[in-house]
């Protein structure tokens, strides 16, 4: 059968480029991923506030979402059939509340799951001033209708299985009704999240919530129970997306701490109890 993904593109890197914020940004990837919603004045005036006395603005260790590498051609397919699968941020140090970074992304496999692909990458995020590496990211989106060519299915799954008793660390965020409106200021203006049209075309009743927005929700209960509040401490964070989130939606992270006292599993559930971003690891920064 012909295949519409350029399975070529695999060890592809993009072009450098360079990804710039200011606290702006910080401030808004903060209140797009929930930040003062409950408290405007608790907390997270940390990532919500620049001027707020003896509070030193923060920046959110899932922020470096927002700054993917270069463009690399993998083909042609319909962009209402891509949904996010897996991501993943590891941090080297928190990030400044302003700054450069050269970014790079590379393909690092297209796999065949039969119904649809998944497109796997990586990319690192450099300081131009200083060469230091600040992150690194990895991602995989799956595209619907665009399996079936006979290829490699993927590496197996390693995440350890979550522990039969109740999770150490709950936390549950409400989203607001306009969640996906306001997240998509940071950058990412697909129609999915706020089109009805394209949303339907996609096969949704209604727009969905950002996949990154969730996984800034839960970032931040992340963040909140196994760090202290602590950015320093958070080392890196991976998941699964597994089901839509709606805006308007709460959202349930459970954590289970592991013995080794650095690694903890998470899965996030919706209000349904229904499980929208599994496979969950979180390790602290040593």
């Amino acid at each position: 059968m012909a295949v519409a993904l350029n399975l070529d593109a695999v060890g592809k890197e993009s072009e450098p480029v360079e990804r710039s914020w200011t606290e702006r940004d910080v401030i808004l990837y903060a209140l797009g991923v929930g930040a003062g919603a409950e408290d405007p004045t608790g907390p997270d005036l940390a990532y919500t506030t620049e001027n707020s006395d003896g509070i030193q603005l923060q920046v959110l260790p899932t922020f470096p979402v927002l700054l993917g590498g270069g463009w690399i051609d993998i083909g042609s397919f319909n962009p209402a059939m891509l949904v996010h699968g897996e991501q993943s941020v590891t941090l080297r140090r928190p990030l400044p509340a302003k700054g450069t970074v050269r970014c790079v992304r590379r393909i690092t496999g297209i796999y065949d799951k039969g119904k649809g692909a998944v497109v796997a990458s990586e990319g690192e995020g450099v300081d131009v001033g200083t060469g230091e590496t600040l992150f690194t990211t990895t991602m995989s989106v799956f595209i619907r209708g665009e399996g079936g060519f006979g290829g490699d299915r993927g590496p197996a799954d390693e995440v350890p299985p979550i522990p039969e008793r109740p999770a150490d660390e709950v936390v549950t965020y409400p989203t607001r009704t306009d969640q996906a409106l306001l997240y998509r200021l940071s950058g990412d203006r697909n129609p999915l999240h706020s089109d009805p049209t394209f949303a339907a075309r996609a096969g949704f009743d209604k727009p969905i919530l950002h996949g990154l927005c969730t996984y800034g929700f839960t970032g931040r209960a992340l963040l909140s129970a196994l760090c202290d509040g602590d950015v320093a401490r958070f080392g890196s964070m991976a998941g699964r997306f597994s089901r839509p989130v709606f805006p308007g939606d709460s959202l349930t992270v459970r954590m289970w701490r592991l013995e080794d006292g650095t690694t903890a599993l998470f899965r996030t559930e919706n209000q349904h109890g229904d499980t929208v971003l599994d496979r969950g690891v979180f390790t602290l920064s040593t």
